[in-house]
């Protein structure tokens, strides 16, 4: 059974260490509306420090830094797991994004994860992952 969560308005950080969490528990997890997900900080220091991770590397060596929202919630999560053992392998594996929502989970029951609600912020600054996405130049 896959558990189906909804990344609207959920903080990017806060989803993604529950996600690795749960799936290193052995929860299969599929996130839908990536771009929907928020990053806070003000506009100008998020896009700054994602361009710079873009940046990053060489073309031909990296490290390569994803485009589109859905790689970039996928590798936030990536970066959570011990990715490089079995058991973080495994349960990377177990992890599904999306952007918008497929078919198949049309009509699925889709949980929201409370501890990860943008409505904590102190401070009303956030950015969409849709719109660091599109300044990194995705096409999704």
């Amino acid at each position: 059974m896959v558990t189906v969560v909804d990344a609207d308005g959920l903080l990017l950080g806060r989803l993604a260490s529950i996600v690795a969490r749960r799936t290193l528990a052995g929860e299969e997890i599929a996130i839908v509306n990536a771009e929907k997900a928020v990053i806070s900080g003000t506009r100008v220091r998020v896009l700054a420090n994602y361009n710079q991770k873009r940046q990053r590397g060489s073309k031909e060596g990296g490290p390569f830094f994803p485009r589109r929202p859905d790689h970039i919630m996928k590798r936030t999560i990536r970066g959570m797991l011990p990715y490089k053992r079995e058991r973080g392998i495994e349960a990377f594996k177990r992890v599904k994004v999306y952007v918008g929502v497929p078919s198949e989970f049309a009509e699925a029951e889709r949980e929201t994860i409370a501890q990860a609600d943008m409505n904590r912020l102190s401070a009303p600054r956030y950015v969409t992952l849709g719109a660091v996405s599109t300044f990194l130049g995705a096409k999704f």
